[in-house]
């Protein structure tokens, strides 16, 4: 049985150009993220990447106390559907070098971008779909946060669930992040006591905050 007291999180942020406008705003949200989950009980482990045109690994798998503030720097484009499927590949990767009892119980991929994915070259939304399901039937949790779009559609259409995707509007980005760390941080106490109701989505309350001007 897997370490029910050990997560990893895999946080896919975007820095296409258009995330200057709320740079400081998901910089200040990341930050306040990685405190929560420093205080929730269990281990933890992070790996961030950041994607525009080009998909890069900030940090793979460092232990939450050793996460460094989040400097994002926006520019290019958007390859969303090739670097979910290299950060869910490379997760994958990671989590085969455990034992089954040292593997972490909690697996959580979030997603937060502003966009649409308009540069992948290896990738589409069909491919990505497959993937994120076969992940999701192992046990995976996947949260995706979209700015000024249809997140549920747009999520959906990269097969995850529509109560664990969200939108927001590009003043609320960092509200959008502290809901989901919250959500984050529940989840994890709830794996970590055998709960059956564990669950990373969403609640009407805080879809209905995210979209208020």
């Amino acid at each position: 049985m897997p370490d029910k007291n050990h997560t990893h999180l895999a946080f896919l942020l975007d820095r296409s150009g258009s995330m200057w406008s709320i740079k400081q705003d998901v910089e200040g949200g990341f930050d306040a993220f990685i405190e929560t989950q420093k205080e929730t009980e269990g281990a933890c482990h992070v790996t961030l990447a950041q994607f525009n045109t080009a998909y890069t690994v900030v940090y793979a798998a460092k232990p939450v106390s050793e996460v460094p503030a989040l400097n994002l720097v926006p520019s290019g484009g958007t390859a969303l559907y090739d670097s979910m499927a290299a950060l869910i590949e490379a997760t994958a990767r990671y989590l085969d070098t455990f034992t089954k009892k040292k593997r972490p119980a909690s697996v959580i991929v979030a997603i937060m971008t502003d966009g649409y994915g308009n540069s992948s070259r290896e990738w589409n939304s069909v491919g990505i779909k497959k993937l994120v399901e076969a992940k999701t039937e192992e046990g995976w949790q996947f949260l995706y946060m979209g700015a000024d779009q249809d997140a549920i559609e747009e999520a959906g259409k990269v097969g995850i669930a529509a109560g664990n995707s969200i939108s927001y509007t590009r003043g609320n980005a960092k509200e959008a992040i502290l809901a989901t760390s919250s959500n984050v941080a529940a989840y994890r106490s709830a794996v970590a006591m055998d709960s059956p109701l564990a669950s990373v989505a969403y609640s009407a309350d805080q879809r209905e905050v995210l979209l208020k001007d």
